[in-house]
């Protein structure tokens, strides 16, 4: 019996891409270029499982192209709001995910640029590389206390938690959360954590705000204008969630005008094109889209993946099922 062909739309870790190779008819992007929504509906078509990645658009004028071969997208990622998911259910298009592997390596994104924002870090290496650095003085760089501040969280899943639990054991911070529902008491126990009504109840009395939302229509720029000018003066914005859910102009100008002190980004809206905006402000610290990138993280995530497809071939349930 012919083995069932897979497509793999960007390269993954080597021994990922050997187990599918064994049990599959695999196809590689060789050369990890970005798919064209061409290339995508031509996959559609041509093979009977696809897994694209959370940087690839695959909108509903591909997902419905005619005579699709294809039954499953295994994404790799957890977020799948670069999936119009209306449409795949229309198709009969299963989809899945990665949740629970990717949350510690996450986390520890958020963290760095927390600590790179309030400390000035890529501004003190560009200062260094650039030779502007003339030595110790007891004003230069002046920066911001990291422990015993105030961190507000918005939304508070498993990497928000994890973030939390880092920033409150680690550096002693005080933890305000915003969440439709409240968090399991053993959790807010732990952390010491407050429920705030509201992100805008809650913004005014935080020194950190780190962004732990889903992207998507619903929470596209729910950091906007308005929001940004709640928050103090000496504050900092940090976002490893989606790029769409901060307005970059208004964080741009803000930025600017030393509404906020700093900003960490490791997403952006419409990446990898991030806005030039950003590119000369000191008092923003840009990370490639780095949060899950580590070998045992972006392994996890390839085997969960590899879970999903075999689950789904065997007839079985599967294990991360969106649709």
């Amino acid at each position: 019996m012919s083995k069932p062909k897979v497509l793999i739309t960007r390269r993954w870790p080597a021994s990922v891409e050997a187990k599918l190779q064994e049990r599959y008819e695999l196809t590689l992007n060789l050369d990890d270029h970005p798919f064209s929504l061409a290339e995508f509906q031509a996959a559609l078509q041509n093979y009977d499982a696809v897994c694209p990645t959370v940087c690839d658009s695959l909108p509903a004028e591909v997902l419905n192209v005619a005579n699709k071969r294809c039954k499953i997208l295994g994404n790799f990622g957890v977020g799948y709001n670069h999936i119009d998911i209306n449409a795949a259910k229309q198709q009969g298009l299963i989809v899945t995910n990665t949740p629970g592997v990717l949350t510690e390596s996450t986390a520890d994104i958020a963290m760095t640029l927390l600590l790179m924002s309030a400390r000035r870090g890529a501004e003190g290496d560009r200062l260094v590389r650039a030779g502007g650095w003339t030595g110790w003085c007891p004003t230069h760089m002046m920066s911001s206390d990291v422990t015993g501040a105030t961190l507000g969280l918005i939304g508070f899943g498993r990497i928000a938690q994890a973030v939390a639990r880092k920033a409150h054991h680690g550096f002693g911070m005080k933890i305000l959360y915003v969440k439709p529902s409240p968090a399991e008491q053993a959790i807010v126990d732990d952390l010491q954590a407050v429920r705030c009504d509201s992100i805008e109840a809650m913004l005014p009395h935080c020194d950190y705000v780190s962004l732990h939302c889903p992207g998507g229509n619903e929470t596209r720029h729910l950091i906007n204008a308005e929001r940004l000018s709640l928050m103090k003066p000496s504050a900092h914005l940090i976002n490893t969630a989606r790029g769409d859910v901060v307005d970059s102009s208004a964080l741009i100008k803000v930025l600017q005008e030393k509404g906020i002190a700093g900003a960490g980004l490791d997403v952006y809206e419409g990446e990898p094109n991030i806005h030039p905006g950003f590119l000369n402000l000191e008092n923003v610290s840009l990370l490639p889209h780095l949060g899950s990138a580590t070998i045992a993280t972006r392994t996890a995530m390839g085997e969960k993946v590899l879970a999903n497809l075999e689950a789904y071939f065997a007839g079985g349930e599967l294990p991360d099922r969106v649709v």
